[in-house]
């Protein structure tokens, strides 16, 4: 369990900085501020996606908690506006806490109130679940829905258009107020409703204006469910697009209980942090089409990705035993293959996915080894996705979108003047913040996996001969790499190669030459390549994204989409990269390494009960002290942390560690050199 006490709850800025996320399997969610003050346009009681797992919409964005005792109105609620706070609820707030779901413990003179949110899997529906533990005597709770649906990406502005009328009958009140979009519904058993129709206006959310963007907007309000409640009662609140007049909230939240703990039973890990951050990985693994699964890349704005998704795919489902997600998700992309590429994205408004990156459909081929590798599913990777991998190698050797293609040296080239390809995709406006056109190291580590695992399906499929000429080919482009990659000024990679420009910037993608199942470097290599990303990257919350020692690096991520775009990948820390660094680690070092890696992941842990609370953030800020940044909830980030943890058997997991490839490259002794103390 996870705990903040009322040294934090109390201190409205500080309090502002740790968000709280439920979600429902289908990419909607409901998230704020531990206080309930919304500081992010995202943040909501309800937001629906309304064509699974996009198209997402604040659809109510609270309920303002008041008691009312005759002597006294106690408002529980919190909302920032231009130089003010109203209401101050949050000084009543003796407790946030958060095991299976988020709970909010509240005490006023007399009374003691407990409300727990649950978000319900597979659909649009959030329950509010108020428990009044102690009441010296009978009291009112009055609630109050603040709307304006909308887009989660816009704000909305008190307008003539916004339909207040609704229905009240049994408890459930009905509206929808503007015609092209859904009914909400909101079922407060045992309740009045008193019409008071109103806009709050400029509810202020300083997030947005700390990242340069708009940051203010009015919300509606209609009126106050207002009902009775005494000691020892519990008041079930539903907030949904189905009509929950003949459902009973109670089963919905039981219901959601047991399979929570299912998960967390079906991982088999024991340490309370791992079953955390399996909790954690369950909140990105969505429905998409009929039967089907995908990645959601972050909350709160993130859709899926196909880059995330395959790096994901690992953590979040093999290493907490969700292999059959895991086919689904693979079926997804696979059935979406156009030219040789795996979508890069699919866009919010639920259009045709979009084809610009150049590694994520490599990193498609590592999902199905991984996937292949803990399961032995032979069956469903020759038959269905074998074919697929073929489809992919031939067009990247002969050129697909973007110029990306084999070149005549074997390693592959790509990019286009103008277009981020890489996963350091930064792009203001016209600016490609880290244009690597050409040969990227990270993109032709991935190309010799990706060729090497085509080599190893030919086999199971009993190909032999052809898996041997395959094999010879992988070889081929790893001299080739070795050849054209490696540094000795440096004694490291070069980071990209355009033409006859060899760009020797320190940036971590050279660690994938050591960490992917198929490593490309000697052992001297990969020692080196280690202590040199140690020494200049290494922080206890990621890599950094350029070396500290670089001119051009940035050591905070703030601002508006310049300031923000320019620092993203020129020293900004990712938590993602950890999970290939615990990789080279465990290794390279042996014994020593794999009792390092479980110390920095213990040392990430604390992490949990920050900014997201109950997950891992996108990035850090390159200095001390690494500031939370970006999404407060990163799908690579915790999946990058379970899946050395399940694949090294860190924390006595019950999966055996998988095999690995690494005759050619590295054959670990600890003695051997002395090891390096990194950042720390």
């Amino acid at each position: 369990m996870i705990n903040l006490s009322p040294g934090t709850l109390h201190r409205f800025d500080q309090a502002i900085q740790y968000e709280w996320l439920e979600t429902n399997g289908l990419g909607g969610y409901a998230s704020s501020t531990v206080i309930g003050a919304h500081h992010r346009r995202y943040h909501g009681l309800l937001v629906a996606a309304t064509k699974p797992p996009v198209k997402r919409m604040v659809m109510l964005s609270k309920l303002e908690e008041s008691i009312i005792t005759p002597n006294h109105t106690y408002e529980l609620g919190a909302n920032k506006y231009p130089g003010a706070v109203h209401p101050n609820g949050y000084i009543f707030l003796k407790e946030f806490s958060q095991e299976l779901f988020p709970s909010f413990l509240y005490e006023v003179p007399g009374i003691q109130i407990r409300k727990t949110i649950t978000a319900i899997h597979g659909e649009n529906t959030v329950v509010e679940k108020f428990e009044v533990l102690k009441a010296e005597e009978p009291f009112v709770l009055k609630l109050q829905p603040m709307y304006a649906p909308r887009s989660y990406h816009n704000l909305s502005v008190a307008n003539g258009q916004l339909d207040g009328g609704y229905t009240f009958e049994d408890g459930v009140f009905s509206t929808q107020p503007y015609e092209d979009q859904p009914k909400l519904f909101i079922k407060v058993p045992g309740a009045s409703f008193l019409p008071q129709a109103d806009w709050f206006y400029q509810v202020e959310y300083q997030e947005e204006l700390n990242r340069g963007l708009e940051g203010h907007e009015d919300l509606f309000s209609p009126g106050n469910f207002v009902v009775k409640l005494e000691e020892g009662q519990t008041l079930y609140v539903t907030a949904s697009l189905i009509d929950p007049t003949y459902r009973v909230a109670e089963e919905l939240i039981e219901n959601e209980t047991l399979r929570r703990e299912n998960l967390v039973r079906k991982a088999g890990f024991q340490d309370p942090m791992i079953q955390q951050l399996v909790l954690a990985a369950d909140q990105f693994i969505v429905r998409r089409g009929d039967g089907l699964k995908t990645v959601v890349a972050g909350y709160p704005w993130f859709t899926d990705w196909g880059r995330d998704t395959m790096i994901s795919l690992p953590g979040l489902c093999l290493a907490t035993g969700r292999a059959d997600d895991a086919k689904k998700i693979l079926m997804s992309f696979a059935e979406n293959v156009s030219e040789g590429m795996i979508p890069n994205r699919f866009p919010d408004n639920g259009t045709e996915p979009l084809y610009n990156t150049i590694d994520g459909t490599l990193w498609f081929f590592v999902a199905v080894h991984k996937y292949l590798e803990t399961t032995r599913d032979e069956q469903f990777v020759v038959e269905h996705m074998m074919p697929v991998l073929k489809e992919i190698l031939d067009w990247h050797e002969r050129g697909t979108r973007f110029g990306i293609r084999m070149d005549e040296d074997g390693l592959l080239t790509g990019g286009e003047d103008g277009f981020a390809l890489t996963w350091m995709d930064a792009k203001a406006h016209d600016w490609v913040v880290t244009p690597r056109k050409g040969k990227a190291v990270e993109i032709n580590a991935l190309w010799y996996n990706a060729w090497s695992i085509y080599a190893e399906i030919l086999r199971i499929a009993g190909k032999e001969e052809e898996a041997s000429v395959v094999e010879g080919r992988a070889e081929a482009v790893r001299l080739t790499f070795l050849r054209e990659f490696w540094n000795p000024q440096t004694l490291a990679l070069f980071d990209f190669i355009d033409g006859n420009h060899k760009d020797g910037t320190i940036r971590p993608n050279q660690i994938f030459a050591i960490s992917l199942p198929f490593p490309l470097l000697d052992m001297d290599q990969s020692y080196q390549v280690l202590d040199r990303v140690e020494r200049e990257l290494l922080t206890p919350v990621g890599l950094r994204s350029l070396s500290s020692e670089d001119p051009l690096y940035r050591p905070t991520y703030e601002g508006d989409q310049y300031g923000r775009d320019g620092a993203y990948h020129q020293g900004t820390v990712w938590s993602w990269l950890l999970g290939p660094y615990l990789d080279a680690l465990v290794r390279i070092r042996g014994g020593w390494g794999r009792d390092m890696a479980k110390m920095i992941i213990e040392q990430m842990g604390t992490h949990l009960g920050q900014a997201g609370v109950g997950s891992i953030s996108e990035i850090f800020d390159g200095d001390k002290p690494h500031t939370p940044r970006g999404c407060t909830a990163q799908a690579w980030g915790v999946a990058e942390l379970l899946r050395p943890v399940a694949e090294y058997n860190l924390y006595g997991q019950r999966k055996p560690t998988p095999s690995v490839s690494f005759e050619r490259a590295v054959k670990p002794d600890p003695a051997q050199r002395p090891a390096s103390q990194g950042s720390h």
